[in-house]
């Protein structure tokens, strides 16, 4: 099956926008151009038309939670996620009994071998500090241990793409030099000083988790993770733009320090986003979403109830950021961070056809992907 999209405002590699038309047959964006004779064509005059988001960090949606380790709830999960534009996922555990990740290492290794949107798993409990639990659960925190990790790795198929780690905890930074071989991993839950996480950064941690949420702040004296994030080139940071975690200015300025090639939106979304006020759970623990809040009976932050699409949106409707800039974020580097970038992730010949096209006001207008080509 071919579709052709014409007279849109592309977004291409270069980060900019460029008027012209996408073929795509059989799910891949091509080259060639044909007649519209037989070929299904969508009008995408005064539109833009940007690459499916990834959302590399979000826990649930549409009332599941990926930890409920059931292909019902995964199936509900991605349902959701296609319908908000966010066409790639890879969902976060919690922190939980390691007998409970194991189940859900083989429940999200089945679904993925019948959904391709599934492109990975995003550990981010049990290795972090006790210090800085957040919404995990600290019953269950544990200290890092390879061979759980090779385990649960090889449970889940390899899918296992990014794993939390907590560097100053017992076993850190020896558990690093032995994981990074396995897996990508961020600092995240954590309360090292700049010293460890420096020391952590140099030895291959990659990335930093929902930067500000959960870590130690910056302080003139104690710079803690984040400066030691910045002063590190091959580190990437999490942020997310729901207006509750984070000030607009902070977004701005993580922009602005970081650079558009280092920032990766997450929503770090639970089982509430897309659902009305009320009482729902994460990791066992309840949450009670008012607005665009979840909250722990505690007043603690519990992930988000805003989808990676919504923040997006925000970002450059609210907060100030340029619209390319919020793209890039939201849609390309998210998928570079999971390795995947020759296969999807922007718009040219040979990738994948995840496709979102959007009118002047940032609404989704349509969406195109892969099973519909």
């Amino acid at each position: 099956m071919r579709i052709k999209i014409i007279n849109g405002n592309i977004f291409r590699p270069d980060n900019k926008f460029h008027k012209g038309d996408i073929e795509i047959s059989d799910g891949i964006i091509v080259n060639e151009t044909h007649e519209n004779s037989g070929i299904e064509t969508i009008d995408a005059e005064n539109k833009f038309i940007i690459p499916a988001l990834t959302d590399i960090h979000f826990h649930g949606c549409n009332g599941h939670d990926f930890c409920e380790g059931t292909q019902e709830a995964l199936q509900a999960i991605s349902d959701y996620e296609n319908s908000v534009g966010v066409l790639t996922i890879c969902p976060a555990t919690m922190t939980l009994p390691v007998e409970k990740l194991k189940n859900i290492m083989i429940s999200a290794k089945e679904f993925s071998g019948h959904n391709t949107n599934l492109a990975g798993i995003y550990l981010e409990g049990p290795f972090i500090s006790e210090h800085k639990i957040g919404a995990q659960n600290p019953k269950y925190i544990i200290k890092p241990d390879i061979e759980i990790l090779k385990t649960l790795q090889k449970l889940s198929g390899g899918l296992i793409k990014i794993a939390v780690i907590a560097p100053e905890v017992e076993n850190g930074l020896e558990f690093i030099e032995q994981a990074k071989v396995i897996t990508k991993l961020s600092i995240g839950h954590t309360v090292s000083n700049y010293e460890t996480a420096k020391k952590a950064f140099n030895s291959g941690v990659t990335q930093a988790t929902h930067l500000f949420n959960a870590m130690t702040p910056i302080n003139h004296r104690e710079p803690g993770v984040i400066i030691a994030a910045f002063e590190n080139n091959n580190v990437n940071v999490e942020i997310i733009c729901d207006g509750v975690h984070l000030h607009s200015a902070i977004v701005r300025n993580v922009l602005k320090v970081f650079g558009s090639d280092r920032v990766i939106f997450i929503s770090d979304s639970m089982e509430a986003t897309g659902k009305p006020d009320g009482e729902y759970e994460l990791g066992g623990q309840k949450v009670i979403k008012t607005g665009n809040k979840a909250l722990l009976e505690n007043g603690t932050i519990a992930g988000s109830v805003t989808n990676l699409f919504d923040c997006m949106k925000k970002s450059v409707l609210e907060m100030g950021v340029e619209f390319e800039t919020a793209i890039k974020c939201s849609a390309v580097n998210p998928v570079k961070a999971l390795g995947i970038y020759d296969k999807q992730g922007s718009i040219e010949a040979g990738k994948l056809a995840k496709i979102l096209i959007l009118d002047k006001n940032l609404n989704i207008a349509n969406i195109v992907s892969p099973s519909q080509s």
